[in-house]
């Protein structure tokens, strides 16, 4: 099944950038690709912003409580609970500054991959009517498809960014990208995206 594109209406659509942050780009191979990646999104960004919707930065951090709360049976999380691992005021955490929060953005922390499954974000969106998500950042294999997955449950409306989302592993990229996404989403690339937002006025 492919997702027809569904006409962007800002005023009821949210940029989820997520896990742009200095320690989780270093998983990308090379300057070159990261930067390329910070320019779609920032541009994307912008281009959202222009036309009234929404940008919401989403990161991963813990504090001392939620280390501790993390069960040993979480295979992945309990290596970062008993490490100590991705403090919310380490740098390695902050924000990419070529994609920082601006005013008026929505900034979001959570303790798991998805953004939406231990943070208020989804009250937060649907307090300001947001019905449409449209999903950006790393990894593809990670915070991008845990987010799709959880935010179709939720039925929202979804774009996914095809060159603005990345993964240190190109051929599950490519695999998720290709066949996956489009079954719950709307892949479209920034140029693309941009365009929606033109035909919307």
């Amino acid at each position: 099944m492919t997702v027809t594109s569904p006409e962007l209406d800002p005023r009821t659509t949210a940029l989820l950038v997520l896990d742009l942050q200095q320690g989780v780009l270093a998983s990308l191979p090379g300057p070159e690709e990261q930067e390329a990646l910070l320019s779609r999104v920032a541009g994307a960004a912008a281009g959202l912003r222009a036309h009234g919707a929404a940008v919401v930065h989403v990161r991963l951090g813990f504090t001392e409580a939620d280390w501790a709360a993390i069960p040993a049976a979480n295979p992945t999380f309990s290596l970062i609970g008993r490490g100590r691992l991705l403090h919310h005021e380490d740098p390695g955490t902050d924000f990419h500054p070529r994609v920082a929060p601006e005013p008026g953005d929505l900034v979001v922390r959570k303790t798991r991959v998805g953004a939406l499954s231990t943070t208020d974000l989804d009250r937060r969106l649907r307090e300001r009517g947001i019905t449409t998500l449209v999903v950006a950042g790393l990894t593809t294999g990670g915070a991008v498809l845990s987010t799709v997955a959880d935010a179709a449950d939720r039925d929202y409306r979804l774009h996914v960014l095809s060159d603005g989302v990345a993964d240190p592993d190109p051929h599950l990229h490519r695999t998720l990208v290709g066949g996956v996404f489009p079954r719950t989403a709307h892949v479209v690339d920034t140029a693309g995206l941009l365009s929606l937002l033109r035909a919307s006025r």
